[in-house]
């Protein structure tokens, strides 16, 4: 078995900052070096659930100064990045989710000085009461102990992951992928620096990058060590992850987001939603794949909306109704079921016109990842049918599906996306990196 994805061109071994770096020989080995970074995050993590809030948030804001001051430093080391993606062919798409600037990484600290700003789920009383026994119960929100993650080609997911944990008490371990090792070598350093310098172990963030595939194999193996484990990118890697790994798993899910336009949409909000969805930023999990339109809309929304879209440099895929709309000089090609399970990541969209609501929804049921649906209109009847139709992780009415993330939504950065149903749905803040414990105190009580 092998973790093999869309950005993972690299020998087995591995890769660090500064070239390749072959792992340790035998998957013993490997094995061995990644349960001992478990089992020191481990020993971390019961140093963290000890610290207050205070501690924690002046270990992130250390963490945001030290990365701004590196950032020269990342930036090189992103550029090598960058370099191999490019030799290995990788798309545009996913080249802008693994590039860094100064004004990124800014950006990046910003959102850990937000994370800091948030209330502390630690310690948060879900529900108590106290018995006609006279035992007073308590259930609290208490940290996992140690998360882990498997991502690709995103060094901010690096940041944001090690934020998310520090914060919820948590200590992390990361497998980034070979396509960012040399950003997130750098990245890391920096954070676990940060970290003694505020008194805290640097094991509460490390990396296992340098063991390449063979080291995520054994991070989801590590059971006992690692208590919960979460996978970022794309379906493959995903599901590899899904169905080898014998640590309980978040699913997170790729992104093969709807948008529909139904038959009362006012045409220039439809026009500005759907351009915003699919053109604002691609290469990430909550950009429109495909737009579907109400035949009754199609006349009014399609001309204006397929000819903005083709000026941003889209290339349509659409079904014949649709393409009976194109504009002159779209790049419009006709659409197969192929194009309606794609999540292109990439200045490309399914259009598709479809006769009612309910040939929109089931089209979105048999297609979707998901992950987040739109719907436009000025019929409350029917957004309220989509909204309880459409069973996926976050569903928008009139706005635009790149709202689907954490900071966006109030919880600062995520974790990542789950599509699941059990414990975690939809952006994963700081909460979904909680459990709970029950606490339960008595007074001599004994059982009868």
């Amino acid at each position: 078995m092998t973790i093999v994805s869309q950005d993972e061109a690299t020998p087995a071994g591995g890769e660090t900052a500064g070239g390749a770096t072959p792992a340790p020989p035998g998957t013993a080995d490997v094995t061995t070096a990644v349960h001992d970074v478990a089992r020191r995050a481990k020993v971390a993590s019961r140093t963290l659930a000890l610290a207050n809030r205070m501690t924690k948030d002046a270990a992130l804001d250390a963490i945001a100064d030290a990365l701004v001051a590196a950032a020269d430093r990342i930036v090189a080391a992103n550029a090598e990045d960058l370099e191999r993606g490019r030799a290995n062919g990788m798309s545009d798409g996913l080249l802008d989710r693994l590039a860094l600037t100064p004004e990124r990484i800014a950006q990046i600290a910003d959102a850990l000085r937000d994370v800091s700003g948030l209330p502390d789920p630690v310690g948060e009383v879900v529900r108590g009461q106290t018995l006609p026994n006279g035992l007073r119960l308590r259930q609290l929100r208490v940290p996992m102990g140690v998360v882990g993650m498997i991502y690709e080609a995103r060094p901010n997911v690096t940041v944001d992951a090690a934020g998310l944990a520090l914060k919820s008490g948590n200590a992390v371990i990361l497998r980034g992928g070979s396509a960012a090792a040399s950003s997130n070598a750098v990245i890391v350093a920096v954070m676990q620096g940060a970290l003694e310098a505020q008194g805290l172990p640097a094991g509460l963030v490390q990396s296992i990058d340098a063991y390449g595939r063979a080291g995520g194999v054994a991070l989801m193996r590590a059971r006992g060590l690692v208590d919960v484990l979460v996978p970022r990118g794309g379906a493959d890697l995903i599901q590899t992850v899904v169905r080898e790994s014998l640590v309980p798993v978040i699913e997170t899910g790729v992104g093969n987001v709807h948008v529909y336009v139904d038959a009362t949409a006012d045409v220039d909000m439809a026009v500005a939603i759907v351009m915003n969805a699919k053109t604002q930023r691609v290469g990430v999990c909550n950009a429109a794949e495909t737009l579907l339109v109400h035949e009754d809309a199609a006349a009014a929304f399609l001309p204006a909306a397929l000819a903005a879209l083709a000026g941003a440099g889209v290339v349509l895929h659409g079904d014949p109704a649709a393409m009976s709309f194109a504009p002159d000089g779209a790049d419009m090609v006709p659409a197969t079921d192929e194009d309606w399970a794609t999540e292109y990541l990439a200045l490309e969209l399914g259009v598709r016109v479809v006769p009612s609501l309910d040939a929109a929804i089931e089209h979105i049921h048999t297609w979707s990842s998901g992950h987040t649906e739109a719907i436009v209109t000025r019929d409350i009847a029917a957004a309220e049918r989509f909204v309880a139709e459409v069973d996926s992780a976050a569903v928008m009415v009139n706005a635009s599906t790149r709202f689907t993330d954490g900071g966006e939504l109030g919880l600062g950065a995520e974790i990542g996306i789950s599509t699941q149903k059990l414990h975690a749905r939809g952006p994963m803040g700081l909460t979904e990196l909680t459990t709970t414990k029950w606490v339960v105190t008595g007074d001599g009580h004994i059982r009868p």
